[in-house]
């Protein structure tokens, strides 16, 4: 991740343009991570990431699968490629005498983040303080989500997941451009004249 380092002076549409896309469309991720599995922390704090995310992690100089492990929205983990990291940072400002603002964001982000290495049988660490402010004890769902892998606890994943249920509803009124959906019911029962 040397290159990382580099590269995180850079903000705004300079970081945009320079980028490690490998020629992908403007923010396209160059590895989409989807689908989502449980999974059981070990005694040391470890979890079996699966095969399919594993290949979005690019290998390090020694030749580990790595990426960068950080605080989520929503209470859970991100598990960021380093390309997904650009992305997420190109929304930040990065320079070192930045406003107050972008330097606390700053703060906030890179202190709850850390370097992330896969050992030969594909397990990840999850450092104290991520597995805390996550409420990570045991059970986990990772969940693929374009550029990141989102690590759950699996309580709450299965509570975000329940109040989610009209999400379904929402991705279908956006991908057909119509609302046939009004708070979950659909529109032709909206009371309209018959």
């Amino acid at each position: 991740m040397g290159s990382l380092n580099t590269q995180m002076a850079r903000s705004g549409a300079e970081w945009q343009e320079h980028g490690r896309d490998g020629g992908q469309p403007h923010g396209a991720p160059s590895f989409l991570f989807c689908g989502d599995s449980r999974h059981t922390v070990d005694n040391k704090k470890r979890v079996f990431l699966p095969k399919r995310f594993q290949q979005g992690l690019p290998l390090d100089e020694e030749g580990n699968r790595a990426g960068v492990l950080t605080r989520g929205l929503d209470n859970c983990l991100n598990l960021f490629p380093e390309s997904g990291l650009d992305r997420a940072l190109a929304r930040m400002n990065t320079e070192a005498y930045a406003p107050e603002q972008a330097r606390r964001l700053q703060r906030a982000f890179f202190s709850y983040s850390s370097r992330a290495t896969l050992d030969a049988s594909g397990r990840l660490l999850i450092p104290d303080k991520l597995r805390e402010v996550a409420g990570i004890d045991k059970d986990v769902v990772m969940v693929g989500v374009m550029d990141r892998v989102e690590i759950w606890d699996a309580a709450r994943w299965d509570a975000y997941e329940a109040s989610s249920a009209d999400a379904f509803n929402e991705l279908e009124d956006l991908l057909t451009g119509e609302s046939t959906h009004a708070n979950g019911r659909d529109s032709s029962d909206a009371g309209g004249p018959a």
